[in-house]
């Protein structure tokens, strides 16, 4: 019910004055958080998931945001009790119709648009996350989303009408959708255009709705979609399918899908676009001497010569060894910086044979103490 819904800045955890930065680090932290993938069988996981979806849709569109802002849940969702919590104090039994005047008035139209709702209108976008792995946003991979969106009612094919019946133009309006109205104001009469109130704006009316989506000409119903992600997508990027959104109305378009993603992070490697960075320990004889590593890269081990004398922090660079650009031209290099790992817990035999190495070595060899040391 409507008087459980949470505000959506509560949801999402941010101010009213958020940036649409903050509104999207915010929502990827939760949608992570509450990811099915991420809680198996969690119904509560799902539930709030679902949340975080619904805010996210409404708070990162500019347009229903700024409805939201002004009007409450009431602003962005036509089915939710006028007066009901979301319009704010003492807004019970605001009228439309009277904003609608007023904007008329200067403007020569109804209130948000509403002069048009009896032409095609496009149905709105879902908006909606899939968690894949490092490894996956550098290759690709397909992956299957679950949505909740409306469709065209298959029994009455949109129309709203049961079987054998059609709607009735409206008599008021004739079907138009708008009535014009005309006041005396002290500053003169003005006219205005706003929704037919007998026909709700639509310009037929329905004297028998068909039973299986009451009228409405849509219906609810959840989907499986498969969706292509291509190599080289980035956490964070959305992919927009279109037409695979909620359902228009009166003939107009469908809306799109779009699915904003989240990588997980990886164990070893780090991604700065196409670069792909990592870590590697090496023993002081390695460093000392040179010799072959194995370095982890995402196609597998690859062999690679470090020189002698090659010192803690040392960057190397592997041609090719990155993240597939999103475009498909090439591939970036990947990073590995070696660190010298100092031994521990050796033994007394261990511990003399590298004090007599250090005896022999003496300072000579190491140009950055010497260098370091005089300096005052």
């Amino acid at each position: 019910m409507a008087q459980e819904k949470r505000d959506y800045y509560e949801v999402l955890g941010v101010s009213k004055g958020a940036s649409e930065d903050e509104i999207k680090k915010a929502y990827k932290k939760l949608a992570r958080k509450y990811h099915p993938d991420m809680n198996p069988g969690d119904k509560e996981a799902e539930e709030k998931f679902k949340e975080v979806n619904e805010a996210n849709e409404v708070l990162s569109d500019p347009e229903k945001k700024a409805r939201y802002d002004q009007f409450g849940f009431a602003g962005v969702d036509p089915s939710y009790g006028a007066g009901g919590p979301g319009w704010g104090d003492g807004a019970a039994g605001f009228d439309f119709g009277d904003l609608g005047d007023i904007f008329g008035s200067f403007f020569g139209g109804g209130f948000g648009g509403q002069q048009r709702r009896n032409g095609p209108q496009r149905g709105e976008s879902i908006r909606a996350s899939v968690s894949i792995s490092f490894t996956e946003a550098a290759f690709g991979c397909e992956k299957e989303i679950t949505v909740e969106r409306s469709e065209q009612c298959p029994t009455c094919k949109g129309n709203g009408c049961a079987a054998g019946t059609t709607p009735e133009v409206c008599p008021t309006c004739h079907g138009t959708g708008n009535v014009q109205v005309r006041r005396q104001t002290p500053m003169g009469v003005f006219a205005s255009t706003s929704p037919c109130s007998k026909c709700g704006g639509t310009g037929k009316i329905i004297h028998q709705p068909c039973p299986d989506c009451h009228g409405q000409g849509r219906v609810r119903k959840r989907r499986a979609i498969k969706v292509n992600i291509p190599a080289g997508i980035d956490d964070g990027q959305t992919i927009s399918l279109r037409g695979q959104g909620h359902a228009g109305k009166n003939g107009g378009p469908n809306g799109d899908l779009l699915i904003t993603i989240m990588v997980q992070p990886h164990e070893i490697f780090r991604r700065e676009g196409t670069s792909v960075f990592c870590e590697a320990p090496i023993t002081f004889a390695q460093a000392v001497l040179g010799g072959t590593l194995e370095i982890p890269t995402i196609d597998g081990k690859v062999k690679y010569d470090i020189p002698e004398g090659t010192q803690t922090g040392s960057v190397f660079r592997l041609r090719g060894k990155g993240i597939p650009s999103l475009n498909g031209r090439g591939r970036g290099d990947q990073y590995v910086t070696v660190n010298i790992e100092t031994p521990k817990n050796l033994n007394k035999e261990q511990k003399e044979a590298l004090k007599k190495f250090s005896e022999l070595l003496g300072e000579g060899n190491y140009e950055k103490r010497k260098s370091f040391f005089k300096k005052r």
